[in-house]
């Protein structure tokens, strides 16, 4: 097998050992051992240029060869899990022990399997893309939610924007004031005329100026 490259600049050592160290020619070696027992010999040399040219392809963006390994992977290990999982059943009830054995490595055959679908997936379609928004300041920081096109023309927000309190306000806000007598309170409501007693003098001087404080209110 030829393990050196084309460049002139380098010498014969050199250029094997940058060929083994890219990974190449290893991995040539293990499939012609690995596939001798189903496929019989296959040329080392007809290996490594085969995996070369895969490689490139791989290089330029061309992932058609690794989407069709993951496939035919896929499809290999659902028939191991399968065959696994029959002679799990097949040791159910009489060697639990066998069983166990069984249905671990088969489930295991799955899980190979599901993940294995998952990295043909997030080839195909792209991993996915979480976004977080994240406001990060070292200083006072403003943040405008309102509409944007009627921030950039300098209008009004029909969002609620938050005013000064003014004086009505504080009055409005007083819940401890006294609330005003009226016809829909009668037992607040100011004594008129008619019910108040002759000569004011004889209920004392406090009740006096009780009397002449509801005068004041009943007044327009």
């Amino acid at each position: 097998m030829n393990l050196t490259s084309n460049s002139p600049d380098k010498n014969k050592d050199a250029k094997i050992a940058e060929t083994i160290v890219s990974g190449i020619a290893p991995n040539s070696l293990t499939v012609t051992h690995f596939s001798k027992g189903a496929l019989g010999e296959v040329d080392l040399t007809e290996v490594f240029n085969a995996m070369q040219t895969s490689a490139k392809n791989v290089k330029s963006g061309d992932l058609s060869a690794v989407e069709g390994m993951l496939s035919s992977q896929i499809e290999a290990l659902n028939s191991i899990f399968s065959e696994l999982a029959r002679r799990a059943a097949m040791n159910m009830g009489e060697y639990l022990d066998a069983m166990d054995r069984y249905m671990r490595l088969a489930l295991r055959a799955q899980s190979q399997c599901r993940a294995t679908a998952e990295t043909l997936a997030i080839i195909k379609q792209g991993p996915p893309i979480f976004a977080n928004q994240a406001n990060v300041a070292h200083g006072p920081q403003q943040v405008n939610n309102g509409p944007l096109n009627a921030r950039r023309a300098g209008e009004k927000s029909t969002s609620w924007q938050p005013e000064l309190l003014e004086s009505s306000d504080v009055e409005r806000l007083d819940t401890g004031a006294a609330g005003a007598a009226g016809r829909s309170d009668p037992a607040l409501e100011a004594v008129g005329t008619e019910h108040r007693p002759e000569d004011a003098g004889r209920q004392g001087p406090i009740a006096a100026k009780r009397q002449q404080a509801r005068c004041a209110i009943d007044r327009p």
